[in-house]
């Protein structure tokens, strides 16, 4: 399958007002990006850790009332925070409000100052991809049971590239798997990936591959192509969410 090459943006909710964080959307989506995600946590990954920090899923919804083009999701949401007919349903009905341009991402959670500042039990890698397993097919049921259904058949992104389970749930549910990956890395987790596609029956062709970026699209990006990536994701931080290197990125996909 020839896939067109797209350019997602992950705005990243921390150290800024939610009138910057708009603003970083309203800029990205006018320059011409295809995709704006945020992520899925409680507190700032980098800088003061107690810095200011805005909730995911709250946040998506306001996304698709202030953007009108755009498809737009988390870069993950974690699948402990929340029940998953709940998710299910949120999912949804954020689908509707913008129109259908809601990617779903999912993955199994990581961040354990998350888990112990709201109350949710951190378990292990084991038993939190193990919830994320069991929480797939019921969104997908859940889906095919709410009324009104969602706007279109929701784009699933998986991250992360656990070979053993994560990849596997990739290959049985996934419409995009996104890693991040040097070159070699890529070629490497793609092809797990599409082994686990022919021990369920699936065309791989049928998964997007996904990987963030943080160099000049110059430096690395027809090399990633070449690996197979078609989607390539910015990170932009607050405050002043500088789109410099994300402007590249969206000038070299144009150029191809």
């Amino acid at each position: 399958m020839s896939r067109p090459i797209r350019i997602g943006v992950q705005i990243k909710p921390q150290h800024a007002e939610y009138a910057q964080i708009r603003d970083a959307v309203s800029r990205a989506e006018e320059a011409g990006v295809d995709i704006a995600f945020n992520w899925d946590h409680f507190f700032p990954l980098s800088g003061e850790p107690e810095g200011k920090h805005f909730e995911c899923w709250t946040m998506l919804g306001a996304w698709a009332e202030a953007t009108s083009r755009v498809e737009i999701g988390a870069l993950v949401t974690c699948n402990s925070y929340r029940n998953p007919e709940l998710l299910a349903d949120m999912a949804r009905t954020v689908d509707h409000i913008s129109g259908g341009r809601l990617i779903l991402g999912i993955g199994a959670g990581w961040f354990e100052k998350d888990y112990d500042e709201y109350g949710y039990e951190f378990g292990t890698a084991g038993s939190r991809l193990e919830a994320l397993s069991e929480a797939l097919p019921r969104i997908e049921s859940r889906w095919a049971r709410l009324n009104p259904a969602p706007a279109r058949d929701i784009p699933v992104l998986i991250g992360g590239g656990g070979e053993k389970k994560t990849l596997r749930y990739a290959a049985q549910h996934a419409n995009i798997w996104h890693g991040f990956a040097d070159v070699e890395t890529l070629k490497h987790k793609s092809a797990v990936l599409d082994r686990h596609c022919a021990d369920v029956g699936r065309d791989p062709d049928d998964i997007e591959r996904s990987v963030g970026v943080g160099k000049p699209p110059e430096e690395i990006g027809d090399d990633l192509v070449a690996a197979g990536a078609t989607l390539f994701t910015v990170g932009i931080g607050g405050p002043d969410y500088d789109l410099d290197l994300l402007t590249k990125w969206i000038a070299w996909r144009d150029a191809r």
